[in-house]
């Protein structure tokens, strides 16, 4: 059996988004679970929209992610002059021509068409010119594309890991483009020659492509490629209201998922999910195990949702699964660029162990610990806080007596605990607490209130009472 080559293949013309990680991850599985290679090749054929920056931050987001590549990095820009020699390969076999139209033409054309009910496509106006006709266009100053020559029937056809056989009339698919004017290779005939020069086994890429394999393989077989690629074509991915997924859906770059706190190993786990699951259904997995179970032949071709909220469950039980030394040491680049120099390390710690049950993201577990770090003159209490702390009943009363009670009680959390405080004052925990979170903490919801007096001390807690029942007289 032939070793197992694919690649991942994307165009540096923007950040990393949850499509192309998917379809990355996919990739990096299939390799690592059949012992194979897995290259990384930057489309960089369209000059005028890529940029070094996004090449970077490609492969930035990749090493987070965990998805090292094997090899050096592919850049198409550094092999044109292979994409061009096939093209004139492909021209003097007759497999492909020098167009003149103009782009403004052949839309003018294809508008025509569309009027006299036609179906729009370009309609093969250079593909017979003779070579007088050719230099003359030339001697005009036209410009020079190169087009493919698609056949005029038949069928094209190939089967997919995900969909099974996919088949197209060849007359539905006219003469395309392979070189640009400006003498830049096209998608098309830079994939089937880079696919064919690196050894690729298996093509695993996104459904939005599907079509475009026909033109690719059309190209193999014209250049003399032998054999062809497995291809595999993932499933889109969708929001709520099952369109295709967007930044109006919420997040889509990967970066914007690593600076809001998601671990790189529950975002592998959840892209995962995206289209795949393992025999057992089993959702909470280590990378390990995902590229132990992961089989192509079980991708489905349905769309697939992004669910911010399981995304979020399952960032937490990743959270729960580390160990606190781990999970304080990913939570303290978050919490130095909230606290600076306040940062008290033990306490924070501690504050980590207190969020670690209840978290979903690492940012979430530095916000909740901000107050332990804030001064009291500083500490900001939010407004639906302060509403709701104003509007519990008897509130005046409740936090002086939680001030004579943390004023003389033993400094534990045992002893610190306010609910025997609560009967006397006919109140219930579940509305008169909020307002004591509040005073305290700055929110009327977060890390476990008695824990949370106690890690800020006597002193800081009762001055935040008092500071709370001062701002109640003078309303």
């Amino acid at each position: 059996m032939a070793e197992v080559r694919v690649r991942f293949s994307p165009a540096p013309t923007g950040f990393l988004h949850v499509g192309g990680a998917r379809t990355a991850l996919f990739n990096w599985l299939h390799a690592r679970k059949h012992g194979g290679t897995f290259s990384l090749r930057i489309e960089d054929t369209d000059v005028a929209r890529s940029r070094q920056e996004w090449v970077d931050g490609i492969q930035a987001t990749l090493r987070w992610l965990g998805l090292e590549w094997d090899g050096e990095v592919v850049l198409q820009s550094a092999r044109f002059d292979r994409y061009l020699e096939a093209a004139e390969q492909l021209v003097a076999s007759g497999r492909a021509y020098e167009c003149s139209c103009t782009e403004e033409e052949v839309k003018e054309r294809n508008e025509v068409a569309r009027r006299a009910g036609r179906t729009p496509g370009y309609d093969g106006r250079c593909r017979d010119l003779t070579p007088a006709q050719r230099a003359a266009r030339a001697a005009e100053g036209r410009p020079r594309t190169i087009r493919f020559r698609t056949s005029d029937e038949g069928t094209s056809s190939f089967v997919d890991v995900v969909r099974g056989e996919v088949a197209v009339e060849w007359s539905t698919i006219r003469d395309f483009v392979i070189v640009r004017s400006n003498g830049t290779p096209v998608f098309f005939l830079a994939n089937a020659v880079d696919d064919a020069d690196m050894g690729i086994t298996h093509v695993i890429r996104g459904e939005d492509l599907l079509d475009s394999t026909h033109r690719v393989l059309a190209i193999r077989s014209a250049l003399g490629f032998e054999g062809r690629p497995a291809y595999a074509h993932l499933p889109l991915l969708v929001g709520a209201d099952r369109a295709k997924l967007s930044k109006r859906h919420g997040a889509v770059a990967l970066e914007d998922f690593r600076d809001r706190g998601y671990l790189a190993t529950a975002l592998v786990n959840y892209l995962a999910l995206l289209g795949w699951s393992p025999d057992d259904e089993q959702e909470v997995l280590p990378v390990a195990r995902i590229v132990e179970r992961f089989d192509l032949g079980r991708v489905t071709h349905s769309a697939a949702y992004f669910d911010h909220t399981k995304l979020d469950w399952l960032n937490g039980e990743h959270i729960r699964a580390l160990a606190l030394s781990d999970l304080v040491a990913a939570v303290l680049p978050f919490a130095r660029d909230r606290y600076g120099t306040r940062l008290d390390v033990r306490v924070f710690e501690a504050a980590v162990a207190l969020a670690q049950p209840r978290a979903t993201t690492l940012v979430q577990i530095a916000e909740q610990a901000e107050f332990l770090f804030t001064p009291d003159d500083d500490l900001e209490i939010a407004p639906e806080s302060w509403e709701r702390l104003a509007s519990t009943d008897r509130v005046g009363e409740l936090l002086d007596a939680v001030a004579a009670h943390l004023a003389s009680c033993e400094w534990t959390v045992e002893a610190i605990d306010l609910r025997p405080l609560l009967d006397p004052l006919g109140l219930k925990a579940r509305k008169a607490l909020p307002a004591v979170y509040a005073a305290v903490e700055g929110r009327h919801a977060g890390l476990p209130l008695f824990d949370s007096v106690h890690l800020l001390g006597r002193d800081g807690s009762l001055r935040r009472i008092a500071a709370a029942r001062a701002r109640l007289r003078s309303a």
